[in-house]
């Protein structure tokens, strides 16, 4: 607990911006900065001194995608500017048919760690990792390779969204808020069950208007998307749709509503829209198997990070929050650690036919 707290400080003031396809013709392996990477400081623990290679794939949402991958590579740059023996690079995947194709890049340059950004890579991953049994491999947001050289590194977004949730359900005025999901799958929909557990739980009456995009690097349909809740009524509208989102929190402000982020820190993008953000510290995940494999501790399986081990939270911006809102969270938050509130992550967990996409 101690280490994942000094993790968060630290990683919380090196980042600065916010992130969710084979690279191109002009992209080689070490596009993005081959920057040295990052975070004796940030775990309090000492790197071995052994140098190591750490390249990060991201998913069709780019780096650049202000939420999720982008978040995953400034938590590498962060390591990389503390530790000169690790050294990081990504690839951009614009297509899903470049997973493999980015994979077997880093492979053919004998990279130590290859970490693959969301659940969407798990495929390719997979039979990555069971052909090459002596590479070292981590996969944000997928749990289902069961494999001795693969660590899945999870999160309880549904906590966090259920945060969130209890935002919208106080903040919204006209007793409807929104819920845009980049795409549905298991991992996915806990978001959304998070979410709208949350705004029930403080609100019954609130309408919960739900949109899946089916796409995660699609800026105007999560805009029109988000445009057509407002006007049904929606003044609170929650996005967990990586790039896409970008277009929710701008639809949101052309229309003087708030938007909820997530991943990250979001109210960057729109100051005074962004009410809170749900956040999946996915910049220290990457940080810490990365420090593992430096140090010759890496072990494969699920390593979960949780409101209980501060790896997901609401955001740190919270200007924007009422004193009523902070209370709430607060009580739901200590509730949720002791075992009190158990939040939904399934829709069959979520019941009354709540969470409606499919």
């Amino acid at each position: 607990m101690k280490k994942l707290i000094s993790i968060v400080l630290v990683a919380a003031m090196a980042l600065s911006m916010v992130a969710c396809g084979g690279a191109s013709s002009s992209a080689p392996a070490s596009t993005g900065a081959s920057s040295e990477a990052a975070s004796t400081a940030a775990s309090g623990e000492a790197t071995s001194g052994k140098e190591i290679t750490v390249g990060m794939i991201t998913d069709v949402g780019g780096v650049n995608d202000r939420s999720f991958n982008q978040t995953s590579w400034e938590g590498l740059q962060a390591l990389a500017e503390e530790n000169p023996n690790i050294k990081v690079s990504y690839l951009e995947s614009k297509t899903d048919a470049d997973y493999s194709a980015n994979i077997e890049t880093y492979l053919s340059e004998g990279t130590d760690l290859i970490i693959c950004v969301g659940y969407m890579l798990a495929e390719a991953t997979k039979v990555a990792a069971e052909a090459n049994p002596d590479q070292l491999f981590a996969i944000i947001d997928d749990s289902s390779i069961d494999l001795p050289n693969v660590a899945c590194l999870m999160f309880s977004q549904a906590e966090a969204s259920y945060l969130v949730g209890i935002v919208a359900g106080l903040a919204t005025e006209t007793n409807t808020v929104g819920y845009v999901q980049g795409m549905v799958s298991d991992s996915m929909n806990q978001f959304g069950c998070g979410f709208i557990a949350g705004v029930k739980s403080v609100n019954p009456e609130a309408t919960v208007l739900q949109f899946n995009a089916n796409n995660f690097g699609d800026p105007t349909g999560g805009n029109t998307a988000a445009t057509d809740m407002i006007t049904k009524g929606a003044d609170v509208v929650f996005h967990a749709a990586g790039a896409t989102g970008n277009g929710v929190i701008e639809a949101c402000k052309a229309n003087g509503v708030y938007a909820i982020g997530v991943d990250t820190d979001q109210a960057p993008l729109a100051p005074e829209t962004v009410i809170t953000s749900a956040m999946k510290r996915v910049d220290i995940a990457a940080q810490d198997i990365s420090l593992a494999v430096a140090n010759g501790t890496f072990t494969p399986g699920v390593h979960l990070y949780s409101l209980e081990n501060g790896g997901v939270d609401l955001s740190p911006t919270r200007d924007l929050l009422t004193d009523e809102m902070l209370t709430a969270v607060e009580d739901a938050k200590a509730k949720i650690i002791a075992g009190e509130v158990q939040v939904p992550s399934t829709p069959e967990e979520l019941g009354d036919g709540l969470f409606t996409l499919k």
